[in-house]
């Protein structure tokens, strides 16, 4: 089974990208699932119900989102129904949505997991118990468990992956907006790879315009930050392959689309 995660799209520039290069990578990589990370997908900041409908019609069968979740309100009106939607697993007990989702592949099922780390973000519960109690329901079910850990510090992100070794599919990292070079199977065989990348802005600063950015560290001022928009653009994420039998891991491959880094088919 093949399995690929497009990390962080960011406002209209990341959706462009996804528009244009989602039927390529899908020729070339050949994914039974394709998975997009869409938590900053309207402006920056949350997902609408038209976007998160866009993206199944273009070919996703899931999208996770993260501690941006709630920042359109939009999402209040469809979230409940919408069953390819997956927020933050460990968010409190009564919020809405889901935190894991289970998709049909012909004769295979697979689960879909969204977490959310603790350092450096809103105190909500503990993600590893979490993930212990879904991997326990989901295992019942399916061995391709997938999870997208939306987390600040490489360090808590590297542990859950470590404490997931041979229970899951795949631990991959998203919210930090930056494709790290760690990429690897984990002697248990489960994939891992700390942060996924940003699909959008590649001219801004984590998809956002730079003078803004700038303007707050050399003044420590408030300023508004908004998406980085008329400018070139980049799409970041990763391929993995898991053994149709185990439902762990064979092969994990970053994916990094910009001027820098052309897409070859």
């Amino acid at each position: 089974m093949n399995l690929l995660f497009i990390g962080d799209v960011v406002g209209s520039p990341g959706r462009d990208m996804v528009k244009e290069y989602l039927p390529r990578l899908k020729e070339k990589y050949r994914p039974h699932i394709t998975i997009i990370n869409g938590e900053n997908a309207a402006g920056g900041k949350g997902i609408t119900e038209k976007i998160y409908r866009q993206f199944l019609e273009q070919g996703a069968q899931a999208v996770t989102l993260g501690n941006h979740s709630w920042d359109n309100r939009d999402i209040f009106e469809f979230i409940n129904d919408a069953k390819y939607l997956a927020r933050p697993a460990n968010l409190p007990k009564d919020t809405p949505g889901q935190g894991m989702i289970f998709l049909k592949l012909n004769h295979l099922e697979a689960a879909i997991i969204n977490l959310q780390g603790r350092t450096f973000m809103n105190p909500i519960d503990d993600p590893f118990r979490k993930a212990d109690e879904l991997i326990e329901a989901a295992r019942t079910r399916t061995p391709f468990i997938f999870v997208d850990f939306h987390a600040e510090v490489t360090s808590e992100k590297q542990a859950l992956g470590w404490y997931l070794d041979g229970r899951v599919s795949a631990v991959v990292g998203t919210h930090t907006h930056v494709q790290t070079a760690d990429h690897r199977i984990l002697p248990g065989g489960t994939a891992y790879l700390t942060d996924v990348g940003m699909t959008g802005p590649y001219d801004g600063i984590l998809g956002v315009e730079k003078e803004a950015v700038l303007k707050r560290f050399l003044t420590s001022l408030p300023s508004r930050f908004e998406v980085a928009e008329g400018g070139r653009n980049q799409l970041s994420a990763v391929s993995i392959e898991l053994d149709q039998k185990t439902g762990l891991a064979k092969k994990i491959e970053p994916i990094l689309i910009n001027d820098d880094h052309p897409f070859y088919s």
